[in-house]
C-alpha cells in the first residue's frame, strides 16, 4: 500500500473564500425558511436576535431590536406590527420597568424555527463532535473573530 500523502496545505484566501460560500449557503436556507413561512428576510434575523435575547435572558425592547437590524423606528415599528399579526411576537411590559415595552418571541415561532433550522443545527453539532476541545476552540474562536470583523466593518466611519 503506497504512502498517504499530507494534504496540501490550505491557504488563508481558500478559507475566506469557503467561509464566504458558507454564508451564502446559509443566507439561501434562512431565505427557504422565510419564503415557506411568508416572512420577508428581515422577519427571520429579528426572530433570531429575538431568540438570543431570549437565551441570554435579555429583554429586547423595539430600539434595541431596530439597532440591531439596521432599521429606523418607522421601519422596526412595520416589523414589530407584522410579526405580532402572525402570531410570531408579542408586547410585553419590562420585568423591572413597567413602562418598559419588550419585544418576545412566541413559543410558536421558536418551534417552528426548531422544525426547519433543527435538522442542520444536529448536522453542525454532529459534525463538531469530530473535533477535540481545543480544535472547537480554535474553531470558535476564528468564528467569534470574523463575528467582530465583520460587525467593526459595518459601522459606519467617525
Amino acid at each position: 500500500m503506497p504512502p498517504t500523502e499530507s494534504p496540501e496545505p490550505v491557504t488563508e484566501l481558500e478559507t475566506v473564500h469557503l467561509l464566504r460560500a458558507v454564508t451564502v449557503e446559509l443566507g439561501l436556507h434562512s431565505a427557504r425558511f422565510a419564503n415557506r413561512n411568508g416572512m420577508h428576510p428581515t422577519d427571520v434575523r429579528a426572530l433570531i436576535a429575538l431568540m438570543d435575547a431570549r437565551r441570554a435572558d435579555e429583554e429586547m425592547t423595539a430600539g434595541r431590536l431596530g439597532a440591531a437590524l439596521g432599521l429606523n423606528s418607522a421601519g422596526t415599528t412595520a416589523l414589530v406590527d407584522r410579526l405580532e399579526r402572525a402570531g410570531h411576537v408579542r408586547r410585553t411590559r419590562g420585568a423591572a420597568d413597567r413602562r418598559k415595552v419588550v419585544i418576545e418571541v412566541d413559543d410558536h415561532a421558536v418551534a417552528l424555527g426548531q422544525a426547519f433550522f433543527g435538522p442542520l443545527i444536529g448536522q453542525v453539532t454532529e459534525l463538531l463532535r469530530g473535533y477535540d476541545e481545543r480544535e472547537r476552540a480554535a474553531i470558535q474562536g476564528f468564528l467569534d473573530g470574523v463575528r467582530k470583523a465583520a460587525t467593526e466593518e459595518s459601522r459606519p466611519e467617525a
